[in-house]
């Protein structure tokens, strides 16, 4: 909530005229006695001064003795109340001065401040809408206390007020996304943003929001009408391309769908959060109609500098689960011209070459990586597999002999070593140590059974 301090505390010794003179705050044409009042008067400001509040009442209350009445004093002993935290009394104090003076903005602001300190937002509504009187600004103050109250349709309307005349603000906006939440205040977000749009018929923002919202209450058709409506007013929007993409793709109509998709993938407008949606979108399509395969390749192309989502190793992942060997290794193959050094990457795409019985590409290409990445067991692994399938028992041994010292507290891929070092000894005929590692892979598998 915005708040305005508009209290301070006044040091240094002044004769009592100029005091009255210097003040900011309104009291001015008030007569005021001198001797005995203005003595204790001047205590109390010092004693303030010296943050000795209770003093500083005390000298306020022998004022009082002496002129009962006087706004001056009431305004100082809420301020010295306030000060301590002695909220009914300081309250009490402002509102006298206001039934003095009801124009003293001061002693409203005071007032304001103890509903503030209180929490008592319901009692703050009623002193803003008097403080807006003084200073519109406190209609900002005004929305936050209509937010703290949930009084959400006054808050929606009078942020939709000062949007108008005063210009949106992201504080206005952060509450007004919180309160189109909850679907009964839609409606009237809807009817206002269809006249906005009809008085500001080329601005943007109010075509955007109302797409938002209509997707939101799954109003697809009516989304797509104002999408439309957005092109024919304003034809260089991205925005109005969101939509028509979504609404090309459920017609089936991939040649469209990719147009108004590239608008948007290109656009610095559009949130990568949306494009990131689109692209997912697209991407379901593309595997229904493997004919714009090209189309998503490209797409993936705008995303290379994305830095949270390696968009082409996702998709990989997403064939991955689909088994679909051919597209996985497409994707991590495109991954790794960009990001070479990602290990969980090259070894999916060993596997997938394994999983698509492409030996040759996986013994090429774990070599390839074992020159890279010297220490990873895993590459071993699967050169010594790709070799033995390839019947090159001699390489494959000497690979898998050399990679399975490298295995620390990896008990299934020391399995899978073993395993593959009885196929390798097999083939060159040396059955005795074939038994052995097959007998030792054994083992190691009745041990992880006893574990579990």
């Amino acid at each position: 909530m915005k708040k305005i301090v508009l209290f301070g505390f006044l040091s240094g010794f002044f004769f009592f005229s100029n005091y009255l003179l210097a003040q900011p705050e309104p009291i001015d044409s008030l007569s005021i006695p001198e001797n005995k009042f203005e003595d204790s008067f001047y205590e109390s400001l010092k004693q303030k001064g010296m943050e000795n509040y209770d003093k500083a009442i005390e000298s306020l209350e022998k004022c009082q003795s002496i002129e009962s009445g006087n706004s001056i004093v009431y305004f100082e002993l809420a301020k010295n109340y306030l000060s301590l935290k002695k909220y009914k009394d300081a309250y009490e104090n402002f509102e006298k001065v206001t039934k003095t003076d009801p124009k003293n903005r001061w002693a409203w602001v005071g007032m304001y401040d103890v509903c503030y300190e209180t929490n008592d937002y319901n009692q703050a509504i009623v002193i803003v809408k008097k403080l807006i009187e003084f200073k519109p600004d406190y209609r900002e103050d005004l929305v936050s206390l209509y937010m703290n109250t949930q009084q959400f349709d006054k808050a929606l309307e009078l942020i939709n007020e000062l949007n108008q005349t005063v210009g949106k603000s992201d504080k206005r906006e952060l509450y007004k996304a919180q309160i189109l939440q909850d679907v009964k205040y839609q409606g009237s977000e809807k009817e206002n943003l269809v006249d906005k749009i009809k008085q500001f018929p080329k601005d943007e923002a109010n075509y955007i929001a109302l797409i938002y919202l209509y997707s939101q209450s799954n109003q697809e058709d009516k989304a797509l009408e104002i999408a439309k409506q957005l092109e024919k007013e304003i034809p260089t929007s991205d925005w109005a391309q969101v939509s028509l993409f979504k609404f090309h793709l459920n017609n089936n109509d991939g040649e469209k769908a990719v147009k108004a998709m590239n608008i948007v993938l290109a656009s610095d407008k559009i949130d990568i959060k949306i494009k990131h949606r689109i692209l997912n979108e697209f991407l379901i399509f593309t595997k229904n109609n493997p004919q714009f395969g090209n189309d998503l390749d490209h797409a993936i192309g705008y995303f290379d500098k994305d830095k949270e989502v390696k968009v082409a190793k996702e998709i990989g992942k997403f064939y991955q689960n689909k088994k679909d060997w051919n597209q996985v290794i497409h994707y991590y193959e495109m991954h790794l011209k960009t990001t070479n050094d990602d290990m969980e990457t090259i070894l999916l795409l060993m596997q997938a070459y394994t999983e698509n019985l492409q030996f040759d590409k996986l013994d090429k290409a774990s070599e390839e990586q074992m020159q890279l990445f010297p220490s990873q067991p895993q590459l071993y692994y699967y050169n010594g597999l790709a070799n033995n399938q390839l019947k090159n028992y001699k390489k494959a041994k000497d690979v898998l002999e050399s990679g399975i010292d490298f295995i620390i507290d990896d008990n299934s891929l020391e399995i899978n070593f073993n395993l593959q070092l009885g196929e390798a000894y097999n083939g060159l005929g040396d059955f005795k140590k074939k038994d052995a590692y097959f007998s030792k892979a054994n083992a190691l598998i009745e041990k992880q059974k006893n574990k579990k």
